[in-house]
């Protein structure tokens, strides 16, 4: 109890907001979630599609696996250098510029398909998915940083959960929309019919979504994070001593790597694992309850994550992701032998629970608290970096696992059934039970309680 009442007292008073301004508030993060939604419709349209690309233009899954790696690493690389970009020059205009490099690079590649492009696609693929994911990378940076300053530390839990759950409805637009997509319109379409909606979202948030309160007619106030009282004028040097050298980010961003394997190694491949294992094809029923699953899954997994870490453990973070990614270790154990295609799809939702609880909460909210209003991009950037190194790895490294040994440990060959999943989960496991262990580090801090203990 005396623990609870000294991480209270770290963190300033709660501002009482009225009405005028939490409606001009939700005016502000609903077309971000709603963007960020799409931006995901034209970022994991690949994973959906990935298995009848391959399977198209002859390349097994190791070599898609190498074009979703040049995407992965191309976000790490950028989210590195677009952070402290959007530090600078607004989470409004860094959300824009991303939303229009998407919605284009969609609109090419599909286009390219719809004109016959047959020849070198791995190489091509690979360099356009690169440069779509550099822009998808404004994404998490922007909303972050917007967001960061219309909330108080103490908000930030519950409101992570909320708006993680409009981020979910990303995933249901890209898996279970984009299953429908592959199953009523020509393939191409997965990539044409995500820029139309990013194109609209952009639109919205041009007239609607504003930096600060202080744009949209209302007060700035303290929100209570590491950049309280902080008058240091924002440059390069500022941003990088703020972040790259906080001992809290730099454990967390430990963390994200390992979310970032468990997190890919589930979304890149449990389409192929429901087609190949359970013979569960997308744009059927059973296909599209999966991909609600995901979404479901996230919404749940934020909003109790949030509610738990503000609720139960005074706004600390690295309590309820540990408990989180014990459940990721868990739930992805039982899917291993997941005995039916409904236990499956059931168990992926599962699943996603517990990982984007994790993702949540560390990427989106805990890079708020630690890195302050004033750096909070850069510290998203950094966070969403390392996770997305260690996603590159789910590319070609698990994609020649998955080649060599199978689902099971036989190698794929025709008219085989595999029995279980344990090559696949076996894989990501340990990196949900590292990720645990890595919280019991930073288990009490605090914004303004940071030290490593």
């Amino acid at each position: 109890m005396a623990e609870s009442a000294e991480t209270a007292n770290t963190q300033s008073a709660l501002p009482t907001h009225g009405a005028a301004y939490k409606v001009r508030r939700v005016l502000n993060w609903f077309p971000l979630g709603l963007t960020y939604a799409t931006y995901y419709m034209g970022r994991y349209n690949f994973n959906v599609v990935k298995g009848d690309m391959g399977a198209r233009f002859h390349l097994d899954k190791a070599q898609m696996g190498i074009i979703a790696t040049a995407g992965f690493w191309t976000y790490a690389l950028s989210v590195l250098f677009n952070g402290p970009l959007a530090d600078r020059i607004g989470g409004r205009k860094a959300i824009l510029v991303g939303a229009v490099g998407a919605l284009v690079m969609n609109l090419v590649i599909g286009l390219l398909f719809l004109n016959g492009w047959t020849t070198r696609v791995l190489v091509g693929m690979s360099l356009l998915y690169s440069v779509n994911m550099y822009f998808q990378s404004f994404g998490a940076l922007s909303v972050v940083k917007v967001n960061a300053a219309w909330y108080h530390v103490r908000e930030r839990g519950v409101f992570g959960g909320i708006f993680g759950s409009m981020i979910s409805a990303g995933y249901f637009l890209a898996l279970s929309v984009g299953g429908w997509i592959l199953a009523h319109f020509p393939w191409y379409m997965i990539f044409i019919i995500p820029s139309g909606a990013i194109a609209i979202m952009f639109v919205v948030d041009l007239f609607i979504v504003r930096d600060r309160p202080s744009d949209a007619g209302h007060r700035n106030f303290d929100t209570g994070d590491a950049s309280a009282g902080d008058e240091t004028p924002v440059d390069w040097g500022y941003l990088f001593r703020k972040v790259f050298s906080h001992p809290v980010i730099v454990t967390i961003a430990a963390a994200e790597f390992c979310t970032g394997f468990v997190r890919q190694g589930l979304l890149l491949y449990f389409t192929e694992y429901l087609k190949e294992v359970h013979h569960v094809d997308p744009g059927s029923a059973l296909f599209w309850w999966a991909g609600a699953g995901v979404t479901l899954g996230g919404i749940v997994g934020g909003l109790l994550c949030g509610w738990i870490s503000d609720r139960l453990f005074q706004s600390r973070r690295p309590p309820v992701a540990f408990l989180f990614y014990i459940g990721q270790a868990v739930m992805l154990a039982l899917l291993g032998f997941a005995p039916s295609p409904v236990a499956a799809a059931c168990l992926i939702g599962l699943s996603c629970l517990f990982i984007f609880g994790v993702h949540g909460m560390l990427s989106g909210t805990a890079s708020m608290d630690f890195g302050g209003r004033k750096a909070a991009a850069t510290a998203a950037g950094m966070l969403d970096g390392i996770q997305y190194v260690a996603a590159g790895l789910t590319g070609f490294g698990l994609g020649w696992i998955l080649k060599t040994y199978g689902w099971d440990g036989t190698p794929l060959r025709e008219g085989y059934q595999p029995h279980n999943a344990l090559v696949w989960v076996g894989s990501i496991i340990p990196f949900s039970l590292l990720g645990g262990i890595i919280m019991t580090r930073v288990w009490n801090a605090t914004p303004r309680r940071s030290a490593v203990h």
